[in-house]
């Protein structure tokens, strides 16, 4: 059995960060970020509005699901069980001050902060903790770690500031699950559900919901881990991406979640504006094939996509070579790391020339890939001239974020799809075991097989997510992941976000969701 600390520590402000495509240091619970040397000693100001730009609107149904509008709601307002770190997976506290597990597995008893309360004032307790489990356990909420929530089967809250799960099988992800649930009022689940309102412990009160427009919240001056600097926070609805650059530069905005490596450059050059990586946030960018489509079906056809695409010429003329041309969607801290596999798939037409020859007729494929982005489109039109040159012939479809979650949750793509999904960032098992790409039960490319659904079984159960035992078992997952190639890997980036050189302390998770707590607006 082991446990960790009981008191949680203030997140430091770094005193400098060197401007554009620069890893930020690792600091204990969230990241520290946005912070440039031009900031260092800067006086902390209080008051202030920090308004964020970006492209996607609320969709209170899929509020588990991760887009960002989503993710700012539930980063500003709620508070998770333990957060983990940039670099690695060494937990922290957060609503839980202690915990351990027995060496089975099986049962997890964890200690809960006292004092904390949510913003309606009500006392947090161990019953709010098993209500929001339950809750995100439920798969129709589309938590991409339900399966795991589903594992616990029973709950002991009789203590309120304690609480002991029963497991029905061991969870190496079970510390992933702490750190990615928001702990929920369970007395206004309906305004949780209808977007009309969101009562959580955090450190900004949710006030309201335009859509299209806006959302907007206020400091939480009774949060358990100090009164925020910011008066508040609104999140703008802009849906070009240009327009929101323009916004930042203008001063009508203060912060962009998302910024393309080309703004980025021109941003990161000018010292009135800051480009910094969300360390620990790695998003995976892939190439997925739903095997339901006609030919996906066929293996062969899957490798030779995966030798056909130049993953190099995507990542340097594209991303400006951020990130790296992986077929593996693993950072290097992760037990699953593999550096050879990760050159399984190199850029090698004549070999998907060899393989097209073999299968003889290959129908003409779709490739869908996300609207209004430049980086995406010019991704596709790369993958689509790559594929013609072996043989593969294909048509482009573009298709708005609403859209493209709805078919990465149903699987209902109908062919190539080219996108970018989190998660692999967390204990390797978290991965297929609940994104929808790589979901051994189900996922986006309908893929189901019975030696790849032993793969991760057997993983999941090791206790020591990190040991020998469990190494050897991702070593068997990464073979069948690239075996079968209905994920097909191209690269892996961390987040990057922009923001005016006034803004200060911004921090956030390994999720990625932004953490304002101690965030400020200074000269």
């Amino acid at each position: 059995m082991f446990s960790r600390p009981s008191l949680r520590r203030r997140r430091p402000l770094l005193g400098s960060l060197a401007l554009s495509l620069v890893g930020v240091l690792a600091a204990a619970g969230c990241n520290s970020a946005v912070d440039q040397a031009a900031g260092a000693g800067t006086e902390v100001v209080d008051g202030g509005v920090l308004r964020i730009g970006d492209g996607g609107d609320l969709t209170p149904g899929t509020i588990y699901a991760g887009a960002l509008a989503q993710a700012t709601v539930t980063g500003l307002v709620y508070d998770t069980l333990i957060d983990y770190p940039a670099e690695g997976l060494d937990p922290q506290p957060d609503l839980a001050t202690t915990w351990e597990f027995s060496p089975d597995g099986l049962t997890a008893r964890l200690a809960l902060r006292d004092g904390v309360t949510f913003h309606d004032g009500r006392p947090f307790t161990s019953e709010d903790v098993e209500f929001s489990l339950r809750t995100y356990s439920d798969p129709r909420r589309a938590g991409q770690l339900n399966r795991t929530a589903a594992l616990i089967t029973g709950y002991d809250t009789s203590d309120p500031h304690s609480i002991v799960l029963t497991l029905s099988q061991p969870a190496a992800n079970l510390l992933d699950l702490f750190d990615i649930v928001p702990i929920i009022d369970r007395n206004t689940i309906a305004d949780f559900d209808a977007g009309t309102g969101y009562n959580g412990t955090g450190a900004f009160r949710f006030t309201g919901w335009k859509p299209g427009t806006s959302i907007t919240f206020e400091a939480n001056e009774q949060y358990w881990d100090g009164a925020p600097h910011l008066e508040g926070v609104e999140y703008v609805v802009v849906p070009d991406a240009q327009t929101r650059v323009s916004q930042l530069r203008s001063g009508q905005l203060d912060l962009l979640l998302t910024v393309s490596p080309r703004d980025a450059e021109q941003l990161g050059a000018d010292r009135n504006f800051q480009v910094i990586d969300q360390q620990g946030v790695l998003r995976t960018w892939y190439v997925g094939a739903d095997v339901t489509a006609p030919g996906l079906n066929d293996a062969r056809l899957r490798h030779a996509i995966a030798y056909a695409i130049d993953r190099d010429r995507i990542l340097n003329d594209v991303y400006r070579g951020h990130g790296n041309a992986d077929n593996l969607p693993w950072p290097e801290y992760s037990p699953a790391y593999d550096a050879e596999s990760n050159r399984t798939y190199t850029y090698d037409p004549e070999r998907a020339r060899s393989l097209v020859a073999e299968i003889g007729t290959v129908p003409v494929i779709p490739v869908s890939y996300a609207a209004g982005s430049v980086e995406s489109e010019a991704s596709a039109q790369i993958v689509q001239a790559n594929l013609a040159a072996v043989g593969i012939e294909t048509t482009l479809q573009p298709l708005d974020q609403a859209t493209s979650l709805k078919h990465l949750i149903g699987g209902t793509y109908g062919g190539l799809w080219l996108t970018g999904h989190t998660h692999a960032q967390y204990t390797p098992v978290s991965l297929p075991t609940g994104a929808y790409p790589f979901n051994a039960n189900k996922n986006t490319s309908n893929f189901v097989d019975a030696d790849y659904q032993r793969a991760v079984d057997t993983a999941w159960k090791i206790v020591d997510p990190a040991g020998p035992e469990a190494r050897a078992a991702y070593r068997t997952l990464n073979s069948e992941l690239l075996d079968n190639a209905f994920v097909i890997g191209l690269y892996n980036s961390e987040g990057q976000i922009a923001a005016g050189a006034d803004v200060h302390g911004v921090e956030w998770s390994k999720k990625g969701e932004l953490d304002l707590s101690d965030a400020y607006l200074g000269g």
